[in-house]
């Protein structure tokens, strides 16, 4: 710790060296990497030192010598740092992620710092499954106020999977000031969205879908961006362009709205007169039906009843005895000649 406190004391009047060789090495996780540093023997007043400047966090000391051979070597996890002759090597061993960085072998000498040598190593991890992210922007114009879903779809090769767990997908938004993109949505249970293809078992299709109200301040650019075996893949991005909608069209919607309110109204009215034009038909036709079959029953019951009553008559025949009259009778006969004589009838 006093070596760093007195390096980062000395970098005022830091310079760098110019035959500084800067080299950049990209390694796969797990292997070893070693890292070398020319180193004079001549002047003994010399300090070799090696350091790891990651960004976001403070330099980190990783080794130092003496310019004069020495056999001491500074040592820590995975990393060790030594002489062998003419340099001064810094080895990593079984590489991770967290190695990647840029590695500065210095030579201090009194109040002087020079950098030798650089290197930018980039320890590179599983290759992501990831094969292809689709994005399909809306069809239609989008205005104010207008409901849109945004799509991604994320193809993957199950069958180079090499990184546990699932990936995540978040959605990112840059305005179109071309701000940076700020995360603006994350989906979870990412694996709940995926269905495997029927043909290729291997393959899989995850579809994503982002829906979201705009307003007039939401355009810009919407990125959808998968994360995956320590890396982020990005989208090709989809522009949402709002439309403002002007006067014109606003009346137009208006009187489109208005027109349409009228035709239902006049539908209704038509709909309800010829609903009550047919119910009373019906009534008529069933009020008339009613009344011929009441005829029907009357014509019927006199019939039965002229019926019983001519059932119930008794019917007498009258019987004359014819005399012998004298000649009184004879005198009257001639004068009673055209009168009609009936009897009486009764009914039982």
């Amino acid at each position: 710790m006093l070596i760093i406190f007195h390096l980062l004391l000395l970098f005022r009047a830091g310079q760098c060296n110019n035959d500084l060789i800067f080299e950049t090495k990209i390694v796969d996780v797990g292997d070893d990497v070693k890292l070398t540093c020319p180193r004079q023997t001549s002047d003994h007043s010399i300090n070799l030192f090696w350091i790891r400047l990651v960004s976001g966090d403070l330099p980190e000391f990783l080794g130092g010598t003496f310019s004069f051979d020495y056999d001491g070597v500074n040592k820590t996890p995975r990393i060790t740092a030594k002489q062998e002759p003419g340099t001064f090597i810094l080895l990593i061993s079984k590489t991770e992620l967290s190695d990647t960085g840029v590695y500065y072998c210095i030579k201090a000498k009194q109040l002087g710092v020079t950098f030798l040598k650089g290197a930018f190593l980039r320890i590179k991890g599983p290759e992501p499954d990831i094969t292809a992210i689709v994005q399909v922007p809306p069809s239609d114009p989008v205005h104010p106020g207008d409901s849109v879903t945004l799509q991604c779809s994320v193809l993957s090769d199950s069958e180079k999977k090499m990184c546990p767990g699932d990936h995540s997908v978040y959605w990112f938004r840059a305005g179109s000031d071309e701000s940076h993109p700020s995360l603006i949505y994350t989906h979870r249970n990412s694996s709940d969205h995926c269905e495997e293809n029927r043909e290729a078992h291997s393959l899989q299709k995850c579809v994503y879908n982002f829906p979201k109200t705009v307003s007039s301040s939401d355009s810009g650019t919407y990125y959808c961006a998968v994360a995956t075996c320590g890396e982020i893949i990005f989208g090709n991005g989809t522009k949402l362009d709002i439309e403002a909608l002007n006067m014109w069209d606003l009346q137009k919607n208006n009187t489109v709205l208005f027109l349409l309110c009228a035709a239902l109204t006049i539908s209704l009215i038509v709909i309800a007169f010829l609903i009550y034009t047919i119910k009373m038909k019906s009534f008529d036709c069933y009020k008339a039906a009613g009344s011929l079959q009441t005829d029907a029953t009357t014509a019927s019951g006199n019939q039965q009843r002229q019926q019983r009553d001519e059932d119930s008559l008794v019917y007498s025949a009258p019987a004359f005895t014819k005399k012998k009259a004298g000649k009184a009778e004879r005198r009257n006969t001639k004068t009673t000649e055209g009168e009609t004589v009936y009897t009486d009838v009764r009914g039982l």
